[in-house]
């Protein structure tokens, strides 16, 4: 179905009957991501699927897709849906993005799940990457996509993974251009919300790949010490949900959305 915010489209798919689970996926990818997810919570939960604003086939809504201003569309759904709280999985941006949802709109999530997902802001060098990626993608679009999705792969698991690198990226190829560029230019000037993780009075968990190459698991053990949140070690990168499902599935067994 498709819902609509201001005047785009944005595309949700529902599943199943029980409590409703929201799932928000990353940069660069959609809601086809969680595929081998779907069907188990489905089992026993309500399981809302977006399609964030410039990706899947969910249109843009500005020019700059701030993480304030998706959490505003994922609000938009659940209100159409007449969902009054929610469990959040959000996966990298999703994470992001969640977390922007749980800042603004407090009441509304009963369980918080940052999947490979980090509440820090970008570094300097992170910055500076994104300006140049605008650049790259403004002229070799397919090339920039068939890169970046192949580095969310640990290196040496990457002839491993190679159908889903092109599957991914042969969607991505689709999403448009000034979609993407929003959406990097939103995640560029994210605020650190590792205090909004902290002070957040719901259940709290980080699912992290222990070999993730773009948010070091060092990096994500830091946060869930600073901020009291459990977090669960994945063998597997940066995407994990694809990679190794069954220890995913696992994870939310113990987490108790199964």
């Amino acid at each position: 179905m498709f819902i609509k915010y201001r005047n785009s489209q944005i595309h949700v798919k529902v599943y199943g009957k029980g409590y409703p689970v929201v799932l928000l996926h990353g940069f660069l990818l959609s809601s086809t991501i969680w595929g081998g997810l779907i069907p188990e919570l489905a089992k026993k939960n309500q399981v809302i699927v977006i399609d964030l604003p410039g990706h899947g086939k969910s249109e843009c809504v500005a020019e700059i897709h701030t993480m304030e201003l998706l959490a505003e569309v994922v609000n938009s759904v659940l209100e159409e849906l007449n969902i009054e709280k929610a469990n959040f999985i959000g996966h990298s941006m999703g994470g992001y993005t969640s977390l922007a949802f749980a800042e603004k709109y407090p009441s509304k999530i009963e369980t918080l799940v940052l999947l490979n997902s980090s509440s820090d802001s970008d570094s300097l060098e992170r910055r500076n990457n994104r300006d140049r990626a605008i650049k790259v993608i403004q002229t070799h679009k397919k090339v920039f996509i068939k890169m970046a999705i192949a580095l969310l792969f640990p290196e040496n698991q990457q002839e491993k993974h190679q159908h889903l690198i092109d599957k991914f990226s042969k969607e991505a190829f689709q999403f448009p251009t000034k979609g993407i560029i929003a959406s990097i230019k939103g995640m560029k000037i994210r605020k650190n919300r590792t205090s909004i993780l902290k002070n957040f009075n719901g259940k709290k968990y980080m699912i992290c790949g222990f070999y993730d190459p773009i948010i070091p698991f060092s990096s994500s053990e830091k946060i869930a010490l600073e901020s009291n949140t459990t977090l669960y070690k994945v063998n597997s990168g940066h995407m994990s949900v694809n990679e190794n499902i069954k220890e995913v599935v696992k994870t939310v067994y113990f987490i108790d959305f199964l």
